[in-house]
């Protein structure tokens, strides 16, 4: 596969938005299709048996065979020594947080280019997130701008109280150098890789690196147990803490004894039961969305002001979602008049996450960088990824962005940084550049 137009953008300013008169954009008048969704759930014959067999066995509450096995088989699959299976990836992160002791005035380093889920556990806990920008890499926060921001709160006298590295879109963070600047500074690395379970780094799965990981299992995740959640880590006594935490943290007693507040955060045996099935067939999802993704190279890789997300030289990208940049001074449209042009054929895609430091709940909160974030989202664009979309499907999305390009420039002519921008900016980079920003 020919990967020519998978670049890395200038760092040039963040371009402002312009939207071109949606007749010039707009997608075909009549819906090619039934919709097409950005990441629906891929739910097959063996998902459906298992939940069966769970509900003929009666282990109906988060309790049971499955829910067990579940833990035991993705602490394996990850290269995890325990696991424990909650409602949720927020659930997850939550009780990683709270294990490890983090409470109200403590700073947690974390990524700014997320969703919020990442970060409203750290409020859950009065603590205060920091957020850091990112590389061009990946995507994924930037080591130097992490390492600086620890080392300098160290000199201080105060370091942080965990750091939270989120991998996007099922690719992980450069981990190494996090790692050592945390394990030299003894800062505990959790990793949000709720995206990112199929992903490698140097031959291991993020989220079982650091201190402690969490996956998530939302509907939209590469697998899923409808709702759901897994925290993972080596530390024994960490995922008993959570574990007792989680079940409302009831004492060892034939009553029902607290002596802390805790919280109903397990998952049903059910819902183990769909994920353990669906843990059987990981590989796989990860092969149909790089074929997704594959597919979106073949059809859009020679459009001039596309690219497509890179992949790091450090591990496999699974291609959870296949995210693509547009340059509107080159490509003829930005990425709003590409996403309506898509919504207007019933085909659902979806910004870039807007960084946290522009969020209106946590603008008053401390920043380091911000430009690449504020840039990937101002031009980045998540296309549907289902593990389910075949060919045509693909074909169906390129047609519309194509089509998007082509009336864009039709209406505008050969120069078309003159009138959507009022200046060219610069041309694509091509090559990836450890660490830019």
């Amino acid at each position: 596969m020919s990967t020519s137009n998978v670049s890395v953008p200038n760092a040039s300013p963040t371009p402002v938005p312009v939207t071109p008169p949606e007749a010039a954009v707009r997608g075909p008048p009549e819906r090619s299709g039934p919709r097409i969704y950005l990441s629906p759930p891929h739910i097959e014959v063996l998902e459906v048996a298992a939940v069966v067999r769970a509900l003929a066995s009666n282990w109906v509450a988060p309790v049971g065979p499955d829910l067990d096995a579940f833990e035991e088989e993705f602490a394996a699959r990850v290269g995890a020594a325990h696991a424990l299976a909650v409602s949720s990836g927020t659930a997850a992160l939550h009780l990683a947080l709270r294990a490890l002791g983090i409470g109200p005035g403590d700073e947690v380093l974390v990524s700014t280019l997320t969703f919020a889920a990442s970060v409203n556990p750290i409020l859950y806990q009065g603590a205060v997130p920091v957020f850091l920008d990112s590389e061009r890499v990946s995507w994924n926060v930037d080591p130097a701008l992490l390492a600086d921001a620890v080392e300098s709160r160290v000199r201080r006298g105060r370091p942080p109280g965990a750091v939270v590295v989120v991998h996007l879109y099922g690719q992980s963070a450069d981990l190494d150098p996090i790692v050592a600047v945390c394990e030299r500074h003894g800062v505990p690395l959790v990793e949000d890789a709720a995206e990112a379970l199929g992903a490698t780094y140097r031959g291991r799965a993020p989220g079982a690196v650091g201190r402690a990981g969490i996956f998530s299992f939302n509907g939209n995740k590469i697998i899923t147990t409808s709702g759901g959640g897994m925290l993972v880590s080596n530390d024994e006594a960490l995922i008993a803490r959570a574990r007792k935490l989680a079940t409302q943290a009831r004492e060892p007693a034939p009553h029902y004894e607290h002596a802390e507040v805790g919280y109903n955060y397990r998952l049903s045996n059910v819902l183990a039961a769909l994920g353990r099935a669906q843990l059987r067939v990981l590989e796989s999802r990860v092969a149909a969305r790089r074929r997704v993704f594959e597919g979106y190279v073949a059809a859009l890789g020679d459009l001039p002001g596309l690219a497509f997300m890179p992949e790091a030289p450090w591990g496999r990208h699974t291609r959870w979602l296949t995210c693509v940049t547009f340059e509107p001074s080159i490509f003829g449209a930005d990425r709003e008049a590409v996403r309506i042009a898509l919504e207007a054929d019933d085909i659902e895609s979806r910004p870039v996450w807007k960084p946290m430091h522009l969020q209106p709940v946590y603008a008053r909160f401390e920043r380091v960088g911000g430009a690449v974030a504020e840039d990937l989202f101002a031009r980045g664009l998540c296309l549907p990824s289902g593990s389910s979309m075949g060919p045509d499907d693909v074909e169906r999305v390129a047609s519309v962005i194509r089509k998007a390009a082509r009336r864009a420039k039709s209406r505008i002519g050969d120069r078309p940084s003159d009138l959507l921008t009022g200046e060219a900016r610069p041309a694509v980079k091509t090559v990836l550049t450890k660490g830019e920003s």
